[in-house]
């Protein structure tokens, strides 16, 4: 695999940016890593992070590399601070910016990647749970699939519950008041009610029986099953930490690209 660090000027946000992409590389001295078989276009897998974080953090806390050369998948890690993968109220365009232009840019930089919709997946943990799930609610010609680990899946139970946190205006700069969240394009309950069942992408959810995020994980799995979505879910003992999370990124690429899978 290719490990590559790329800086480069956002348009939709106006300043310098960040993403770590690692992509497929046909080895045959490396010692200790396998890796699939070498492909003309490889599928991809946008990967997000959390509050805390940034496009480094899947990297320095999973063997994701390990994982993805296994699966002859190129996989991209852009930076999106605290914005919650959200075109905020008061700040910058975080949606645009990681459903449109972050693959856009993608595609031109790394031509090898896949532009079908097939090929194109998206997974996260925590926010970027919430985000994997909104971009392919909200972008289902884009991408076929997403995944959540403990995903921060009700914005506007986690405005609530997070409301002293961080800084006091984060919340309402992000999503605006918090009565308005329900019903708005920031809402998953609402995004996945408004697609047509031919419209939707499969769904994976996890989270442990310990999280935070339990209960509200359980909620919007039985809200999805009552809408007949195509959704794998699973919980096992943890918390919300990584060493849960490196754990079933695994399990994640196997539901994705199951072995003998080919992209388009």
């Amino acid at each position: 695999m290719a490990l590559i660090h790329v800086d480069f000027f956002s348009e939709v946000l106006g300043m310098s940016s960040q993403l770590d992409v690692i992509l497929p590389q046909k080895t045959h001295g490396e010692i200790g890593i396998a890796s699939a078989a070498k492909k003309e276009k490889y599928p991809v897998l946008y990967l997000l992070h959390g509050m805390t974080d940034n496009q480094s953090t899947w990297q320095r806390n999973t063997s994701i590399e390990r994982y993805a050369a296994e699966k002859g998948i190129a996989v991209v890690m852009p930076c999106c601070h605290l914005g919650w993968y959200t075109d905020m109220k008061y700040g910058f365009r975080y949606f645009t910016y990681i459903s449109q232009e972050v693959p856009d840019v993608c595609r031109k930089f790394f031509p090898c990647i896949s532009d079908l919709r097939e090929d194109n997946f998206v997974a996260g943990n925590s926010m970027g749970g919430y985000g994997a799930l909104k971009l392919a609610l909200s972008r289902p010609d884009r991408f076929c699939a997403a995944a959540s680990l403990s995903g921060g899946v009700d914005a506007s139970s986690c405005a609530s519950r997070n409301q002293d946190s961080f800084y006091p205006s984060l919340w309402e700069d992000i999503f605006g008041p918090q009565e308005t969240i329900a019903g708005s394009q920031n809402d998953l309950h609402a995004l996945a009610e408004s697609l047509k069942p031919e419209e939707r992408p499969r769904l994976y959810m996890w989270c442990g029986t310990e999280d935070f995020l339990y209960d509200q994980n359980q909620t919007f799995r039985d809200f999805l099953k009552g809408l007949s979505y195509d959704l794998t879910y699973r919980e096992s003992f943890g918390d919300h930490s990584w060493k849960y999370w490196d754990i079933q990124i695994q399990e994640i690429l196997d539901w994705m690209l199951p072995d003998g899978k080919e992209a388009h």
